[in-house]
């Protein structure tokens, strides 16, 4: 039976191998602390962090998350560790709340390795505060407790850690907070969530039973929620309905025909709610993407607790000397391994069930997609109309996990996009790219951002996106013929200093003039005449050649104002040939979501925290369907008046 906490309760630890389980309803960052008699911490080596995930005894996970798992093992720890802290924070600067008092109660739970839950605690009642010490594990006479604490600190981690007798508080706090902004740049941003007071439903689907949704199920925020009919969109998980009595929402996903007795419903393309096809279809693809991340997540959870209690059962068995040797030893390592195996087996069993279900989705779902979500080789293309409006999002490419690589879930981007884009130029640690040498791909990776670009502006009306390019030294002249033959882009690629401070000028100019203009309230008319105001994507190859550091500056500027009015930036460049300008360049990576040329499992998702391995959105070799779409954008954009 659970053991539900209230602020202060202690409860005894019946085994030293546990899982600790937040769910916070939006992204926290989890960390630990591992402190004396007197619970003082002794050193930076002593606290677990995103920075430093993993300790002797506990680990903790690399980037801020709504929900978290945190590993430990109390035997594990040294003899002079007497206190594990269990830490929450805010992530700083980020779009989220800025105090607990905005976000639901954060739940803790102490559970074993198989899910059973020990104890819980729900941290009622913070206000102002940015970090908090959730419940700590102290041993006491040999024997380990659980206790809730739920001490806030409006200080945030520097309070924290200095109130637990860190002398090196502050710098820590900074390295934990640089360590979650380089995370940014490798996590996919999910759909809003829903607001507490929203009712969620939503049906079976892949490893999930139906029923009321928990609140740590809620995935990360992005800002910019449109509205509809005075109401906001809900893009939350498909299959997970707003229903409140002053918002209007959006109709119900179609009904879907019914599977013989005992047996799953087919899938149907479109099963989610939503205003429109394409609406329900991004939700579909979202359900999608988190239902395989889950139970991902339960297999692998499951596996870890067999090779556990594995370790264990060996333990007990070969603790006597005596049965070491001979048939009993032998005989209880079979034992061990076959039960290890078993469990593994049934696990895998229920995860095969899951992916195959999903696969059978996906083979409904990929035919459907409109061109936005489509990848090229998808027959929509060759029906391709230049669209009159915008759509909601854009694919620009596809992630899979290890335990079925084939099963490809598209990667969506809300539009307009929210962060620059940045293609890493430079070798990877992707077996795809061992036996690539750098001018390869480097390659890659303009074909990737002309592979971006040509699908930005296929889905934009011929009007409304524009296209600038820099090429200080004209190395990618040919791998950027297809724009530039289709007659695309705004003006010809920048070449040189002189070209590249030019365009920079113009651009920093544009977000400024339009800024001031939403500032104050005034319209389009208020803008100087001709000026495009139109979307802008500007792509930046061979960074940071033909850079000085007022241009330096100026990129800066654009990929942290550049979004909010319109203007958007395509990074090409290799981090290590910009390595001379240090820590300088550090927020303008921080601020861009770092795609790969060539398959890389260097994405994380907001749920769980799996390494995803991302694939760029190329055309297939020898297609020529890329080229048409563009020939057609081409035209249409000679077609309209100036």
């Amino acid at each position: 039976m659970t053991a539900e906490l209230v602020r202060g309760q202690n409860h005894p630890l019946p085994q030293t191998r546990l899982e600790i389980r937040v769910s916070a309803g939006t992204p926290v960052v989890a960390g630990a602390t591992l402190g004396d008699e007197q619970g003082r911490v002794r050193g930076v080596e002593r606290v677990a962090h995103p920075g430093s995930p993993t300790l002797p005894g506990i680990e903790v996970s690399r980037q801020a998350a709504a929900d978290h798992r945190l590993a430990v093992d109390l035997e594990a720890l040294g003899q002079t560790v007497h206190r594990v802290s269990v830490l929450l924070a805010l992530p700083l600067g980020a779009s989220g709340p800025s105090r607990f008092a905005a976000v639901a109660a954060p739940f803790v739970a102490v559970t074993a390795l198989d899910g059973t839950e020990i104890a819980s605690f729900t941290l009622t009642g913070l206000g102002a505060e940015t970090a908090v010490v959730a419940l700590e594990l102290y041993r006491r006479q040999g024997a380990w407790k659980v206790r809730a604490v739920g001490q806030g600190y409006a200080g945030g981690l520097p309070a924290l850690l200095a109130d637990q007798g860190l002398p090196e508080a502050g710098q820590l706090a900074a390295v934990v907070q640089e360590a979650i902004a380089l995370g940014v740049s490798r996590s996919v941003a999910a759909p809003p969530p829903r607001t507490s007071d929203d009712a969620r439903v939503r049906a079976p689907g892949p490893g999930v039973s139906g029923g009321p949704e928990p609140d740590g199920a809620a995935p990360a925020a992005v800002p910019q929620q449109p509205v509809r009919d005075g109401a906001p969109v809900n893009y939350a998980h498909p299959r997970r309905h707003t229903a409140t009595a002053t918002t209007t929402p959006p109709p119900p996903p179609p009904i879907a025909p019914t599977g013989a007795p005992g047996e799953p419903a087919p899938p149907v393309a479109g099963d989610a709610g939503g205003w429109s096809m394409d609406e329900r279809l991004y939700n579909q693809v979202w359900g999608m993407f988190e239902d395989l991340a889950r139970t991902v997540a339960a297999y692998r959870s499951a596996v870890d607790f067999a090779d556990s209690r594995r370790e264990q059962e060996l333990d007990r068995a070969l603790s006597d000397p005596r049965g070491r040797m001979g048939s009993a030893g032998e005989l209880a390592r079979e034992q061990a391994h076959a039960k290890r195996e078993d469990l593994v087996a049934r696990a895998r069993e229920v995860l095969d069930r899951d992916l195959v279900q999903l696969a059978a989705e996906s083979e409904v779902v990929e035919p459907a997609l409109p061109p936005a979500y489509a990848r090229w080789d998808n027959p929509v293309w060759h029906a391709y109309r230049v669209p009159m409006e915008i759509p909601m999002a854009l694919r620009i490419g596809d992630v899979h996990l290890p335990e079925r690589p084939e099963l490809r879930i598209p990667m969506l981007v809300r539009l307009p996009l929210e962060r620059g884009l940045w293609i890493d130029a430079g070798r990877t640690g992707s077996e795809a790219a061992a036996f690539m040498d750098s001018e390869q791909v480097k390659g890659l990776a303009v074909d990737t951002a002309v592979a971006i670009a040509a699908r930005l502006l296929a889905v934009y009306p011929a009007h409304e996106f524009a296209v600038h390019v820099i090429d200080p030294a004209g190395s990618a002249a040919a791998r950027l013929a297809p724009l530039t033959r289709a007659g695309v882009l705004a003006a010809p690629p920048a070449a040189g200093a002189a070209g590249v401070a030019e365009l920079l000028t113009g651009l920093t100019e544009r977000v400024d003039l339009v800024q001031m203009a939403v500032r104050g309230g005034a319209g389009a008319d208020a803008l100087p005449p001709g000026m495009d105001t139109s979307e802008q994507l500007l792509i930046v190859n061979d960074f940071p050649h033909g850079f000085d550091d007022r241009a330096l500056n100026q990129l800066r500027y654009l990929a942290d104002e550049g979004p909010s009015v319109g203007v958007h930036l395509l990074m090409v460049a290799d981090r290590e040939e910009a390595s001379a300008y240090g820590p300088v360049l550090q927020p303008l990576w921080r601020s861009l979501l770092r795609l790969t040329p060539v398959q890389d499992d260097h994405l994380a998702d907001p749920w769980v925290g799996h390494a995803w391995t991302y694939e760029p959105p190329l055309a297939p070799p020898d297609s020529r369907i890329l080229e048409q779409v563009l020939g057609q954008v081409g035209e249409a954009r000679a077609a309209w008046p100036r």
